[in-house]
């Protein structure tokens, strides 16, 4: 058991150590994001009459169909890593209105909470009040076999011309939104993310993949190009002619050559082969990915707090000597990296606390 539970741990560094046998064991492990989480009280809703979508039962009855499941764990050291997971199976995590309207709901509010962090105590110290911060941000799926299909294009059809760009609009400024976000963000994609679902992928700071997954910009077959900023985004994490090939053709690739072009950074789970012939379930997928991403977003929280503000800033303005500079000035002066001195002496492991 403990030569599985070190080949589950290092299954996203070194794909040599996974391990099929047995397989029940992990998938047995995989069962129920929820228990690796705590649930917030904040969950997103839709209207009501959408008999397909999932309901949750209380003691009062059963509630709204969600949308959205929002999750907090604990992050090393302070504050915590939230987990948003798209929960629309009717339509393979389409993103409708009502998606799309609870999903820029959750990210404008993650922006808020940073902004008035920052504004709080800036002049004071570069972290925040501990446990009072998201410190990364995961997006996966609560959806066997899919993040996201892209579009909802059977509520497209109906939508007016105006409907139509407003909705565009509103697109364009959550995932303009999302990747200005100055904390890590990561998407877990283990199956089908398409179009407007990869454009999603593509707005946060890191992708992780399992071989399964099925990526693609397919709009050019449906005689449109990408809307939502998958176009500028794939070109500047590709280079131009890859990021050509993959809108022009509209073909679809899989994780593990999308992890060789560098369209994710980190791939997860068994190989493909051995999907195939072990008859590896979705759901065993599905938790790979989210494992994958967490563990990333927990190795991120194991550094100085007070460090990420600072360097995503930096990273995402024009990159020059001088912004780095300031932002290097900006940690220099904060307690965390006091800390690490001391630890450092002492040969121990640092304890920050964001100050």
């Amino acid at each position: 058991m403990n030569l599985m539970r070190s080949a589950l741990i290092n299954g996203c560094s070194c794909r040599s150590t996974w391990l099929l046998s047995p397989i029940s064991v992990y998938a047995a492990r995989c069962r129920g994001v929820s228990g690796l989480h705590r649930c917030l009280t904040t969950e997103a809703h839709s209207a009501e009459g959408q008999p397909d979508e999932p309901i949750e039962e209380t003691h009062k009855g059963p509630k709204k169909p969600t949308l959205l499941k929002v999750f907090d764990e604990t992050a090393p050291h302070t504050g915590h890593i939230k987990v948003i997971t798209l929960n629309s199976p009717r339509n393979k995590n389409a993103i409708s209105r009502k998606l799309l309207g609870e999903l820029r709901k959750q990210i404008t509010r993650s922006l808020e909470e940073l902004e008035s962090e920052r504004t709080l105590y800036k002049g004071k110290r570069a972290g925040v009040p501990k446990d009072a911060t998201t410190r990364a941000i995961v997006f996966g799926s609560e959806v066997d076999g899919v993040f996201c299909a892209g579009a909802d294009l059977k509520e497209r059809k109906n939508m007016t011309e105006v409907e139509t760009q407003e909705f565009l609009d509103l697109l364009r400024r959550t995932f303009e939104t999302l990747a200005r976000l100055y904390i890590p963000t990561i998407s877990a994609v283990s199956s089908i993310a398409l179009g407007g679902g990869l454009e999603l992928a593509l707005s946060t700071t890191f992708r992780v993949f399992t071989p399964a997954t099925l990526v693609g910009l397919p709009e050019t077959r449906l005689g449109i190009i990408p809307g939502a900023g998958g176009g500028p985004r794939l070109k500047n994490l590709l280079g131009q002619t890859r990021a050509l090939d993959l809108i022009l053709t509209g073909r679809r690739i899989r994780g593990d050559e999308a992890f060789r072009i560098g369209l994710c950074d980190r791939l997860c789970g068994p190989t493909l082969e051995d999907i195939q012939s072990n008859s590896i379930g979705d759901d065993v997928l599905r938790q790979s990915a989210m494992d994958g991403a967490m563990e990333m977003a927990r190795e991120i929280c194991e550094g100085g707090p007070a460090t990420t503000y600072p360097l995503m800033r930096m990273m995402k303005h024009p990159n020059t000597p001088a912004k780095e500079a300031v932002a290097y000035d900006e940690v220099l002066k904060t307690q965390d990296r006091d800390e690490a001195l001391r630890a450092f002496a002492e040969k121990r492991k640092p304890v920050f606390q964001g100050k």
